[in-house]
């Protein structure tokens, strides 16, 4: 079920609230080595297949934590819909853990719970618990605490 956000109001009501969770998404090697040349970080770990078969206890390339972080705007705008927003700003991060590997042809997906909807610089201000989840298994790949700014239109935001 998707969330729809026209202002503070619409965003306070969900606070202390899980909003909504994602649709699966399969981390293939391809956006490994995507990832991997857009950051310059070509570690074996994330890009030598063969190797890590040989050397990784799971026997295959894994994610880089920092892809699987990024994927997270994505994510939510699968189930959250900002209307009247001229731009939105990721503003931080208060705590990350990256607490599992995810193996190469895994399916991830997101599930976010409010913590806070404020209206802060002009701007609604909204601090959420992630969860990126990996199919089949119990422990999470990340675990964020994640702020950011949406910016409503004139006239808009509450």
């Amino acid at each position: 079920m998707a969330v729809t956000i026209t202002c503070v109001e619409d965003a306070r009501a969900f606070e202390g609230q899980d909003v909504g969770v994602s649709d699966w998404v399969e981390i293939d090697q391809a956006r490994i080595n995507q990832f991997a040349d857009a950051t310059d970080d070509h570690q074996w770990i994330h890009t030598d297949p063969e190797r890590a078969k040989r050397e990784l206890p799971i026997g295959s390339t894994i994610a880089h934590g920092y892809l699987l972080l990024s994927l997270f705007p994505s994510l939510i705008d699968q189930f959250v819909h900002f209307v009247g927003v001229e731009r939105a700003i990721n503003y931080g991060l208060n705590k990350v853990r990256f607490k599992n590997m995810v193996p190469v042809g895994s399916r991830v997906r997101l599930r976010i719970h409010l913590l806070s909807a404020r209206k802060r610089a002009g701007a609604l201000q909204l601090v959420l618990s992630n969860r990126l989840e990996i199919e089949g298994e119990t422990k999470p790949a990340v675990v964020a605490e994640t702020v950011a700014m949406y910016f409503f239109k004139e006239d808009a935001g509450g």
